[in-house]
């Protein structure tokens, strides 16, 4: 076992990880195999524990951690507000800045997204010292992996006092025993993640995605509340309006359940539905807009299509569809939906759209043979 010696520590003495996820991505697991880590292979002490509600799919979880090194007690147990090392499990998590909170220059973020790092710089600007960049959704289908290994390797990347072997063995402690026939494909996804995840942003070298130079704001708009000059109100005690305000997006208040979804969301084939309404029954957020038209020479409830914006991706539309007008498709790869019509009675539309991230569970399925639509799996490039 390797004495490791951390190179940035708080007051306390303490390195501080936050994991930013939603359910079904594999967090927790994730923040318990960083604890033993630290404990078994690193030569530190370290705490763990994670912060979740009902469990469900879809809903937020953050799991925090701390390092110290040996002769140093743990003794704070609160949740982690200011990060050394910032996981974000999931890109559209990204929409609100909350999940910033507390990033300084002494801040390495992981997140997991298809953008570049130009791309991140027109939507984000993080205070953070460094952004690290992957694609841990197709890296986890390639490899028959999950989400949360493949954010492993590519966190201990960025920490920087993580080897590629040690993530091998905890790997094999937690996960070989309990689920031998998937260590291989484990393994595989903690090593693509621990080789591939990209800097984007270094405040090391003057300048980073974020329009930050030499530690010093450009100008750029960031997002988030300022002080002053921020058309962005900071709502507070005094400055809240009578009733109270909740300012965050993704929730209830907006109407938005799409950082519910887990990568995947029904495809609308129109020229295959027969207007039998039964993804209308079955649809649990009235998703499925039905308007007085014509089929087939009669006057009748025609499918318009979908509200994308309710849709949490559950699926049981594609389930329930009996011409398969409805089918499962990558919504990386459809960033601008036909037959989105939003459903004007609920939404309150915000300016923006997320694409989401993948499925916690990556099974048989194939990154590369997804492209298909009479197998009940859909890719506009292919029509």
């Amino acid at each position: 076992m390797r004495i490791v010696q951390l190179p940035v520590k708080n007051q306390s003495g303490n390195y501080e990880i936050r994991l930013e996820s939603i359910g079904g991505l594999g967090a927790n697991l994730c923040g318990k195999m960083l604890g033993e880590l630290g404990i078994k292979y690193l030569g530190l002490n370290s705490a763990s524990f994670s912060s979740y509600g009902s469990e469900k799919t879809g809903t937020p979880v953050k799991a925090f951690i701390r390092y110290c090194e040996q002769g140093v007690d743990i003794r704070v147990h609160s949740p982690v507000t200011h990060p050394h090392l910032l996981g974000i499990f999931h890109e559209a998590l990204t929409a609100d800045f909350s999940v910033f909170e507390g990033c300084t220059r002494d801040t390495a973020v992981v997140v997991n997204t298809e953008l570049t790092a130009g791309e991140t710089e027109k939507r984000w600007n993080c205070p953070a010292g460094k952004i690290y960049l992957l694609s841990a959704q197709k890296i986890a289908m390639e490899t028959h992996s999950r989400i949360n290994v493949v954010m492993l390797g590519a966190m201990a990347k960025a920490m920087g006092f993580v080897e590629l072997e040690e993530l091998n063995r905890i790997c094999k402690d937690t996960l070989g025993k309990k689920y031998p026939d998937a260590l291989s494909s484990n393994l595989e996804g903690i090593k693509r993640g621990y080789q591939e995840v990209v800097l984007a942003k270094c405040m090391e070298n003057g300048t980073g995605a974020s329009g930050v130079k030499n530690g010093r704001d450009t100008g750029k708009e960031s997002g988030r509340p300022k002080s002053s000059g921020d058309k962005t109100p900071v709502w507070g005690y005094e400055t809240a309006p009578a009733g109270g305000i909740n300012p965050h997006f993704g929730n209830s208040v907006i109407s938005d359940l799409s950082p519910s979804r887990q990568g995947y969301i029904p495809i609308f084939l129109q020229d295959r539905c027969i207007n039998c309404a039964l993804c209308d029954s079955t649809c649990p957020d009235m998703v499925f807009q039905f308007q007085m038209g014509m089929y087939q020479g009669k006057k009748m409830m025609v499918n318009r299509g979908l509200d994308y914006y309710h849709c949490k991706g559950c699926l049981r539309c594609v389930e329930v569809c009996p011409t398969q007008a409805l089918v499962k498709g990558l919504e990386s790869e459809h960033p601008d939906k036909m037959w989105f019509i939003p459903n004007q009675d609920l939404l309150r539309s915000p300016d923006y759209y997320e694409k989401t991230g993948p499925d916690g569970y990556i099974t048989s399925e194939s990154y590369l043979t997804e492209k298909q639509v009479e197998g009940g799996e859909a890719s506009w490039k292919n029509r």
